[in-house]
């Protein structure tokens, strides 16, 4: 009995003296990681948070000779003119459009490309794979613009080039409304696809093999394991991605649209980031550009937290 009293007494003094450190305590002991985050900390602060004072644009008239404070606030008008242009309505259109395409297709494809992966029983073959389809993503847009233009070109490209001496006629790949469109979506599954499947097969990994084993013993082949087993299993990683990827269906990549941008393609290349781009950069319309950009984090915002309350309406865990 003393000595399970006594027992007590350490383990409380231990908890007692836990209580009593205070934060200079683990700084001083962990001081290299605190240095560590000092970094990305820093990035965060400086390139997020202090541009967003920059957001009182969309409320004044900005001019740069009277500089940022004797601009005149003007409220909402800003506002006002922007929802009354013209290219507008056609960014608006042009943004959900892209976005939703390929939110569709770059979306889903990782996934399958993950299952696919975790089916090659090959170790040395998986990975050069794995090793070939992530090289794409670390290519500039503007590489992957004139790769594309070369292999895609109506006048010179490769595969028209191949087209013409099987006896068929050159297909205007990216000198076409349509075809630009499709070919922008293909090109962004390739270069994503490999990158995003990093996340499915870490999530996959995780899985318990004794599911498959049960599903072994009950006889279900490859194709029912996938979507019996991996799936369900995946499931929270695939819902918490795709909310993450709605906040981005208003956004789009200005380089991308940019670097697969010509002049005989004019219908759906006119996006929110182009435009900011225009109205900003080329136009020195400073004020109408931020508008437009808070304008669109707005709406990126609404669509997260809208698609976090349903899906945990559906169950899922969610964000938040």
């Amino acid at each position: 009995m003393r000595a399970a009293a006594r027992a007590d007494a350490t383990v409380a003094s231990l908890h007692l003296k836990k209580e009593k450190k205070g934060g200079f305590y683990f700084l001083r002991r962990d001081w290299q990681l605190y240095a560590l985050l000092l970094i990305p900390l820093t990035f965060v602060l400086i390139f997020k948070y202090a541009p967003m004072s920059g957001l009182m644009l969309a409320f004044k008239d900005y001019k740069v000779a009277r500089g940022f404070w004797g601009s005149e606030w003007v409220g909402f008008e800003v506002f006002q003119q922007l929802f009354a242009k013209s290219d507008f309505g056609r960014a608006v259109r042009n943004t959900l459009m892209l976005n939703t395409l390929d939110l569709m297709f770059s979306f889903t494809m990782p996934i399958v490309l993950a299952l696919l992966l975790n089916e090659i029983k090959g170790v040395v073959f998986k990975r050069v794979n794995q090793t070939l389809l992530y090289l794409p993503h670390f290519l500039s847009w503007v590489i992957i613009g004139a790769i594309a233009y070369q292999l895609l070109g109506e006048g010179s490209g490769m595969i028209n080039n191949v087209i013409e001496q099987l006896g068929g006629n050159r297909i205007p790949f990216l000198q076409n409304d349509t075809n630009w469109l499709f070919s922008y979506i293909a090109i962004g599954v390739w270069q994503s696809m490999g990158w995003g499947t990093i996340i499915y097969l870490a999530a996959i990994s995780g899985i318990n093999p004794e599911l498959y084993e049960a599903a072994t013993v009950d006889g279900a082949g490859r194709l029912r394991k996938m979507w019996n087993v991996t799936l369900p299993s995946i499931r929270v990683t695939i819902v918490t991605l795709l909310i993450l990827s709605l906040g981005h269906v208003m956004g789009g990549s200005f380089e991308r649209v940019f670097a697969l941008a010509n002049k005989a393609t004019t219908e759906y290349t006119t996006t929110i980031p182009v435009l900011v781009y225009r109205w900003g950069i080329e136009g020195g319309n400073f004020s109408r550009a931020t508008a437009l950009g808070l304008f669109q984090a707005i709406i990126g915002l609404i669509l997260v937290l809208l698609a976090d309350r349903i899906a945990k309406k559906l169950g899922e865990d969610g964000l938040i």
